[in-house]
């Protein structure tokens, strides 16, 4: 007799999630800081405030609000919390994962579908974590005859190019990990390693349906690298710099999207290409190539390529919002102070907030649209591809370059400009 499933209670779930925050705490204060205790012993510590600080110094601080901003500001702007929390790759990747799960059951409403449902109850929202899971235990298959070296270093060496752009990318003033004045060169050399991995890959595979996938994606490198490029050159005849944070801040008072929609289309479509998506996503064709340069992936390679797919995604969204909308820019709507009348040292500062809030939105936006067309379109064939990179983009790419160079001759943009005093 098959057993009735329990029924789900709130008051049960809030009961275990306040033993499981019960059981975490009694884990930090028993074995986490005692360990962060011995560990401060042999770091060297910055001083504050001209006081130099001790690891009996450290700990009283952190109980004292007063005395912990400091600590907290001296680390925020450090380069390595840049580089590994925010804006760098912890932030990309929870921004990643958000997309996973959004993309899901956006693509489930538009099709009429429910998506992931169950896993965490509301919407199926542990469903990411549940699979991240799984493909962590799952065991990893490596084909025979498979050149191993290459094979195990390509899905590490995507997920670190992943990360590399997005450590060109502005989301504030001064919140940058990597501000070169060649920013958007750097991007471009950095995009043009993905299809030569993915090549590397499929061809270590030792099978022929990923190095199938992968001649293909080599075919669409070929294909939009120039519009790409060409699109992003009338951006950069507007903004006279190729460093993203000048181009960002270019576009005060009008975003370049006004002036160069062409270049704006051309470039979206060439993203489309470059992230392998609908309806670009010949390299992954499921129904003629199984599952292309991706065939042989298991376990937690096949997680980091996904990974280092959608980091991509967000930083070629991000790339779109820096270079044609304005990047930070938008109104001010947060408070000048988030505890009012507090007058101690702060940590909070309304404008970067600001310009972080309206980047996040922005990126989001253009993130849906990303994923819009794999619910709306088929996939194209590989001659109509090559047809629409060689033929067609390039041919629109230079058209809004002439009109740019137009805008700065005839006085409209750029140094003195009529729109730009």
């Amino acid at each position: 007799m098959a057993s009735t499933p329990e029924e789900f209670r709130f008051g049960n779930f809030v009961g275990s999630l306040i033993w499981l925050i019960l059981i975490v705490l009694i884990i930090i204060s028993l074995v986490g800081l005692p360990i962060i205790f011995v560990i401060l012993f042999y770091v060297p510590l910055p001083p504050v405030n001209g006081e130099i600080l001790t690891p009996y110094l450290f700990l009283s601080m952190m109980v004292d609000p007063t005395r912990t901003l400091p600590i907290i500001k001296f680390l925020i702007h450090t380069h390595l919390f840049k580089l590994v929390v925010f804006p760098g790759f912890t932030f990309a990747a929870l921004l990643a994962a958000a997309t996973i799960f959004i993309e899901r059951k956006f693509l489930a409403k538009m099709q009429l579908r429910v998506g992931p449902l169950y896993v965490g109850k509301v919407e199926g929202i542990l469903q990411l974590a549940a699979d991240g899971l799984k493909l962590i235990s799952k065991e990893i298959i490596i084909p025979s005859g498979s050149d191993k070296p290459i094979f195990w270093a390509s899905p590490v060496a995507f997920v670190a190019a992943a990360a590399a752009v997005t450590a060109l990318i502005p989301v504030a003033p001064g919140w940058v990990v990597a501000n070169i004045s060649v920013g958007l060169l750097a991007v471009f050399a950095i995009l043009g390693f993905f299809p030569l991995i993915a090549l590397l890959f499929s061809w270590a595979s030792n099978s022929k349906y990923p190095f199938i996938g992968g001649l293909r994606a080599l075919h669409q490198m070929i294909a939009f690298e120039i519009p790409f490029f060409l699109s992003a050159l009338s951006v950069v005849i507007l903004a006279g710099s190729l460093n993203l944070t000048d181009i960002a801040k270019a576009q005060h008072p009008f975003w370049f999207i006004f002036f160069l929609p062409i270049s704006a289309f051309v470039f979206f479509i060439s993203s489309l290409a470059e992230l392998e998506r609908v309806p670009f996503d010949l390299p992954e064709a499921e129904s003629e190539i199984v599952a292309g340069w991706l065939t042989e992936t298991s376990g937690m390679i096949y997680g980091l390529l996904q990974l280092g797919t959608y980091v991509k995604l967000y930083a070629l969204a991000a790339l779109f919002v820096v270079l044609f909308l304005g990047g930070w820019a938008g109104p001010q709507i947060f408070p000048q102070e988030l505890i009012p009348g507090y007058t101690g040292e702060k940590i909070y500062n309304p404008v970067t907030v600001n310009a972080i809030f309206w980047f996040t939105v922005k990126t989001f936006g253009v993130i849906m649209l990303f994923l819009l067309p794999r619910g709306i379109n088929p996939r194209i064939r590989i001659d109509i591809l090559l047809h629409t990179g060689w033929y067609k983009l390039i041919v629109l790419s230079f058209i809004n370059m002439f009109v740019a160079l137009a805008l700065i001759y005839g006085g409209v943009l750029g140094p003195g400009g009529l729109l730009t005093r």
